[in-house]
């Protein structure tokens, strides 16, 4: 009886390095990940006079506001001022998030690079 659809020699050692490089790449991913659980991104608004730091877990670690900055009258400027600060230290942590991704996956689009 004649094979039919079978594949050439060649391909269960191709498969073979792909799973190696895709076991490679799992643990650069989880080294990444812990390292960024350490990271902590800060970012200011209103020139300074708020700060907010924010770990890379995504939550905020603190908040420092400047007394001069504390207005009873206009407590408004002050929410904006702590939601830009905070905005942005996300901002820089999902950036870097997607840095340390991108050079571990070589900017690999779609279903991880592959072609199907």
């Amino acid at each position: 009886m004649a094979k039919r659809g079978g594949f050439s020699g060649g391909m269960p050692g191709n498969m073979n390095n792909l799973m190696k490089q895709a076991q490679k790449m799992q643990k650069q991913m989880e080294e990444q990940a812990k390292e960024l659980e350490n990271q902590m991104y800060e970012a200011t608004a209103g020139g300074g006079v708020v700060k907010v730091t924010v770990s890379g877990k995504k939550e905020i670690q603190a908040v420092h506001i400047e007394p001069e900055v504390v207005d009873p009258d206009d407590i408004e400027m002050l929410e904006d001022l702590i939601m830009a600060a905070a905005n942005e230290a996300l901002r820089m942590q999902e950036e870097d998030q997607n840095d340390r991704l991108s050079k571990i996956t070589g900017n690999m689009g779609g279903l991880g690079g592959f072609p199907f």
